[in-house]
Formats: C-alpha cells, structure tokens, sequence
C-alpha cells in the first residue's frame, strides 16, 4: 500500500484529530453506499480505510514513523540484517569477525548464529530459538464507519446487519447509544469502529436519559382534566392530565425514558402538554366561547404590562 500520510492527504505532522476528520470526509465521499458499483471508488474506500487503521491508532502511527512497521502494518527487519548475505560479509561487525563493517556496532551479548537462522527457518532448536516471531496478522477486514440508527432502536437496543468488503455482520446496538458514540467489533480477523448517528424522530427528542414529547390535548381535557394514550419508546401508557391544566404544562412519566444496562434508574419521559384548537370552529363553538368570556373574562397578557 501506499505511504497512509500520502493516501489521506496529510503531511506526517498532521493532528490525530485532522487525520480523523479527513478520513471521515473521504470514506464518506468513496463509500459503496454512495458510489453502488463503482470499483475504483470501492478500491479508493479500502485504501483509505486501511491508511486510517495505521495512522489513526496512535500505537500503530509511531512505529510506522519510527520505520518498525510498513504501510501494510506487517513488522520491518531492522535495519543493519540483510537475508541471503553470508556469515563473513553479513555480520562483520560482531566480536570475532575477521572485518569491521559500519553497519554494525558490537553489542557485548553472545549469539548463537545457528539459532538466529533456524528461528528464521522456523526451527525451535537452540537457546535462541523462538527469538524472532512471525508478527500477529492484521485484521483483513477494519476501520471505521458511520452507521443510521432508528431513533427507537438507539434508546431500547437492537441489532442491525451491516455490509463491509462484502462480508455481513450482525452489530449489537445496546440501549440507550447516543449520537456519535462507538459500538467496536473486533474478532481475529476484524476490528471495526461504528459511529453511531441517531435519526430524528417525527415528536420524541432526548435530553441525556430523559425523552421528551410535546402532548396536544383538547380545551375540555386542559379544563376538566383527563386520562389519555401516550406514546413512549417502550410502548403507550396512560397518563393523568389534571384539570385546570395549561400549554406549557410538564407532567414525567417515571422510568419511562432511556433504561441503561447496569443502570438502576432508567431516565424519565417529560410530556409538554399543548392545549389544541379544533381544527375547524363552528358557529355553535364560537357562540359558546363569547357567552362563557362575557362570565369569566380574564387578561392572559396582564403580567407582559407591568
């Protein structure tokens, strides 16, 4: 692969969070979702995916700048061992050579060169063997994405198939994830970061564990109080409207908002009560309504004029 600073970009000074930001912008613009068939955005998306899997982990981005890992992530030889070179030439710089070479500077500690080269080969005789390990494979599918979550399966869990490189996976969404969280999935061929974004909801908003909905209810249940259907995200309960009640009104509905696992109180749903006009006024509404203002006339705008 090609230098990761190079394919997203960004000089090697780049912050973490200017790496991120530019990762997203291009992952978002090559993503298959939005170029379905399209193999050169399909093979741009891998590319930068794999860049970010590099430079985006802290760990992974020294050693890349440090030259102990390549572009690929697969472990460098350190500098100085040239494979294939004989034991004269190769290692001239260790006690007991015949020459000197630059390369080499003389470390003090014994080695066992039978060890060395079987370890190489695989062999395990020796006291030097197992000295060099084959370096852990990197996970063939990763990086990270956004992910639309109904607003209704962020605040009571669900699970949700996604397709990455054409492989499916089932990703738990626990309850109660807010926008912009990550859900990470990593097995041994995989290591995935899924930021969640919540879509909005046509009449619930939430604010930390607490849901909140704006309630429309009539003149008569606003003055005389009543028992009404409500909505929540875990189904419709009822709810007591006391009489005399007024737009703006707050009545909570207890445990009926966010219900966190391994948390013992569960956020609440706030209704607003809005006292709502029919939709159509007749004659017989309005000539009530001038009767009853004659009786009890009242100025709602008094407190305005102080």
């Amino acid at each position: 692969m090609r230098n990761p600073y190079d394919v997203l970009g960004l000089p090697r000074t780049a912050s973490l969070a200017d790496i991120k930001k530019k990762y997203r912008a291009l992952a978002k613009e090559n993503h298959p979702d939005r170029k379905p068939g399209d193999k050169a955005a399909a093979e741009r998306f891998k590319e930068v995916n794999a860049a970010y899997d590099i430079i985006g982990d802290e760990v992974k981005r020294a050693r890349f700048d440090k030259g102990e890992i390549d572009a690929d992530g697969r472990e460098r030889v350190h500098a100085g061992f040239h494979p294939g070179a004989g034991r004269t030439s190769g290692f001239q710089g260790f006690p007991g050579s015949q020459g000197r070479d630059p390369r080499f500077e003389d470390f003090g500690m014994s080695f066992n060169f039978d060890d060395l080269f079987s370890a190489f080969r695989g062999g395990g005789a020796g006291a030097g063997a197992g000295a060099f390990r084959q370096a852990q494979a990197e996970p063939s599918t990763s990086g990270e994405f956004e992910m639309d979550v109904e607003f209704l399966d962020a605040a009571g869990g669900s699970t949700k198939r996604i397709t990455v490189d054409g492989r499916s996976f089932d990703v738990s969404i626990p309850a109660g994830v807010d926008a912009g969280q990550t859900i990470r999935m990593r097995d041994k061929d995989v290591d995935l970061r899924i930021v969640v974004t919540v879509k909005p909801h046509p009449f619930f908003t939430r604010k930390g564990d607490d849901i909140h909905l704006d309630l429309p209810v009539t003149v008569a249940e606003a003055v005389r109080g009543a028992k009404v259907e409500v909505p929540t995200v875990h189904g419709s309960v009822t709810l007591n409207i006391p009489p005399g009640s007024n737009t703006g009104t707050l009545l909570r509905l207890k445990g009926q908002g966010i219900r966190r696992k391994g948390k013992k109180e569960a956020g609440n749903q706030v209704a607003r009560l809005l006292v709502t006009l029919p939709e159509e006024i007749d004659g017989d509404v309005e000539e009530a309504l001038i009767k009853w203002e004659k009786l009890h006339a009242y100025d709602p705008r008094k407190k305005l004029r102080s």
